[in-house]
């Protein structure tokens, strides 16, 4: 494959003339309709305020959160979408719902604030710590871990600071990893609007990023560290381990595991970026699905073919994976309650499921564990009707749009986003 690089835009002069209004509120149009988040769009803020009775059989998960986010001017809220000049640290208890009162895969948001801990996520803890404090904490957890094993949760495009908290807590939750959960999250705005900036936020924070990853490697009670990143975060995890290995000649030895789940990063680039972190890099395992409509519609933004929705059966992609080591799992075949196919790893029960044992085991996960013939029946009644269903469609939806650089690409493109796009079902 050849070595282009995601972001090297090329300006050229229009072949049809300029993006008219009408075509290009059109494809906003398109864009908007099917990336619309209830969740996004609520006025409700303070989902992190801590309630102060809990309910009976509720479960709790408690995570160190680093982040590269400004402090919000609200309490209630902790963290905005701005960038800091430092990172920051947070100590956050998340209680979850009676499982007989929530279905797995979902993270049911409060319809007032304070929530309601029998119905809803909400948080018993939410209280900012420094570094110390923060590594001090993360070294309790670690050690009250079966196995000392942490788990490095990055998250992608269009995420809010509660979206991050609450989506991470249920996957631990969900999955029954007995780890000690680390949750890193950059500068997003939580807007579909903002795919630019959200994409330079990540990669404002991969000195933070790989900072964090050093300090949790060289914890003595820390036996292993797994990374699990989304979309765009992929993009901001293979940097951060990318400058790790350049700078220290390898990736630390105690992050033996990364999954990559559907992630947002041209397929020339990621090649490019394992390959330098050497023989010696962490075991990498590929969450792929062809029928993810946001990374279709990233690719056609954005021209080059996006690593989470190849075919990793046909060439070039199988020899390389094959050549580089990387496990594959194929998700096309499994069921998501986010209409965009993009949340898979987070929201498909049984793919939570098997990501769980993975990590509890040790075992590589790959297609012949997953068992692609099973067909995963869920209930799906409008993913974006509520604000709890809508949490499957905002953990990331990578799409460009109204930046000045891709308006002349968008020119190219409007056409054929169109005409793919047709059919798609608006969210509600």
């Amino acid at each position: 494959m050849s070595g282009n690089r995601l972001g090297q835009i090329r300006i050229r002069p229009p072949r049809r003339g300029p993006v008219s209004g009408r075509r290009l509120g059109g494809v906003l149009a398109v864009v908007l309709s099917t990336l619309s988040l209830a969740a996004c769009s609520s006025n409700i803020k303070g989902f992190l305020v801590p309630v102060a009775e809990g309910a009976p059989g509720t479960s709790q998960v408690e995570m160190v959160v680093a982040t590269t986010r400004l402090k919000a001017s609200s309490p209630a809220e902790m963290f905005s979408g701005a960038r800091a000049i430092s990172p920051a640290f947070a100590d956050i208890i998340v209680s979850i719902p009676p499982d007989g009162a929530r279905r797995i895969g979902e993270v049911q948001w409060p319809q007032q604030v304070p929530g309601n801990p029998a119905t809803d996520f909400v948080t018993r803890k939410a209280d900012i710590i420094d570094r110390q404090q923060a590594l001090a904490l993360f070294h309790t957890l670690v050690q009250n871990a079966p196995k000392r094993q942490a788990l490095v949760f990055v998250h992608g495009f269009n995420n809010r600071f509660e979206d991050a908290v609450f989506r991470f807590a249920q996957f631990v939750h969900d999955s029954g990893a007995d780890v000690a959960p680390v949750l890193f999250t950059w500068p997003s705005k939580g807007s579909v609007l903002a795919y630019g900036y959200d994409r330079e936020s990540a990669s404002y924070s991969r000195d933070a990023l790989e900072a964090l990853l050093r300090a949790l490697a060289k914890d003595p009670k820390v036996g292993e560290v797994s990374i699990l990143a989304h979309s765009m975060g992929n993009w901001v995890t293979l940097e951060a381990l990318r400058q790790m290995a350049i700078r220290d000649g390898k990736v630390a030895e105690k992050i033996r595991a990364v999954l990559l789940a559907a992630p947002d990063v041209d397929v020339d680039l990621a090649r490019e970026q394992i390959a330098t972190m050497g023989p010696q890099r962490p075991n990498f395992t590929l969450f792929v699905s062809e029928d993810d409509r946001a990374l279709a519609l990233s690719r056609k933004l954005w021209g080059g073919p996006r690593l989470g929705s190849i075919d990793p059966n046909v060439e070039p992609y199988k020899s390389d994976l094959a050549r580089e080591r990387i496990n594959v799992v194929n998700l096309t075949t499994f069921r998501s309650t986010d209409e965009l196919n993009h949340g898979k790893f987070s929201d498909n029960p049984k793919v939570v499921e098997l990501i769980g044992q993975s990590l509890a085991s040790g075992q590589t996960l790959t297609d012949s564990r997953v068992g692609l013939g099973e067909s995963i029946m869920l209930t799906t009644t409008g993913a974006a009707s509520t604000v709890g269903n809508a949490a499957s469609l905002i953990v990331s939806a990578p799409v460009a749009i109204v930046d000045p650089l891709t308006r002349e690409h968008l020119s190219d493109q409007a056409d054929a986003l169109g005409e793919s796009l047709r059919g798609v079902p608006a969210a509600r």
